[in-house]
């Protein structure tokens, strides 16, 4: 029997959480992506607490761009609060995604903007 789209990521996803967790000194990376948004949150797993959250809906200047556009502009101010709260170092939680199209442009965009992982 075939998978959906959404049991197929759903496995991918339990596959990599097995590996990656986040502690109150690396909190873990996650990121969300629907049709139209995008998200990302800091997340400490040992207290199982949101550290930061952002996302693409509130942010009414991003609403014309690109979906590449949004994620890397959502990326560069995602490195930016979280540096600013003391989280440099960070596990990155592609939550089941394909490490392609928004997902790596957020990722490349966090990383250039001196987010470490």
């Amino acid at each position: 029997m075939a998978l959906s789209k959404l049991q197929r990521r759903e496995r991918i996803k339990k596959r990599i959480r097995k590996r990656v967790s986040g502690t109150a000194a690396t909190p873990r990376l996650s990121v969300y992506r629907s049709n139209k948004q995008f998200y990302a949150q800091l997340i400490d797993d040992v207290s199982n607490k949101t550290i930061l959250g952002s996302g693409s809906l509130p942010q009414k200047d991003l609403q014309g761009l690109s979906g590449l556009e949004q994620a890397a502009k959502i990326g560069t101010l995602f490195a930016e609060k979280a540096q600013e709260a003391g989280h440099a170092k960070v596990v990155f939680d592609r939550n089941g995604y394909l490490y392609h199209g928004r997902v790596k442009s957020f990722a490349d965009a966090a990383r250039e903007a001196g987010l470490k992982f």
